[in-house]
């Protein structure tokens, strides 16, 4: 597994995670949870992102064999969902719309806001591109900025400001965007060549 370690797809699953769990742009979702319901668990909420992530890096894939469905239709699925949160980013609309937040912590702290539905397909359609070593170290990269996220929630927004935490988002946004749009084309193209093929 080691032989397949590369800094290149361990930085760029970084970066796309980063992007898509929106770590930075979750800042106020999480302060205001925590003033809602008071002291959040980040040690709990972190490792409970963490492993559903990784674990659906590796179950989803059975998933899918299981239904029949192949990796490059899944990572253009992917790609479509990740091009919606980037839309969401960038307009500052609501397309997903949550349902009612009744705890913290576990839901809806590590369960939808950071490992939710985009990073979870995210996992698995970079695995249509990438060695699993290289995403897993990029998932528990993110899930430490997470932690540090978490314990440091309220002083980051008083930091930050709103204005600063807006534009990172739209430039993520972006990012995201250009990121969905290379996904698409590049398992696009193999999903025509394996039916050219046959």
């Amino acid at each position: 597994m080691f032989e397949n370690f590369s800094i290149k797809e361990v930085v760029t699953s970084f970066m796309v995670l980063f992007a898509v769990i929106d770590i930075i742009g979750s800042v106020p979702v999480v302060v205001g949870l925590k003033q809602k319901f008071g002291e959040i668990e980040a040690e709990k909420a972190t490792v409970v992102a963490g492993g559903l992530m990784i674990s659906f890096l590796f179950i989803g894939d059975n998933i899918l064999k299981l239904i029949g469905v192949d990796i490059n239709s899944f990572a253009i699925a992917g790609a479509f969902v990740i091009f919606i949160i980037a839309v969401e980013m960038i307009l500052g609309i609501e397309i997903n719309k949550p349902g009612k937040i009744n705890s913290a912590s576990i839901v809806p702290i590590a369960f939808p806001l950071f490992a939710g539905a985009g990073s979870l397909t995210t996992t698995l359609s970079l695995r249509a591109e990438f060695h699993d070593i290289n995403i897993i170290v990029g998932i528990i990269l993110n899930t430490i900025l997470i932690y540090v996220v978490l314990r440091s929630a309220n002083w980051l927004e008083t930091k930050l400001g709103d204005a600063t935490l807006q534009v990172l988002q739209k430039v993520f946004g972006i990012i995201l965007l250009a990121i969905s749009i290379r996904l698409f084309t590049a398992n696009f193209a193999q999903l025509i060549q394996t039916y050219v093929h046959f």
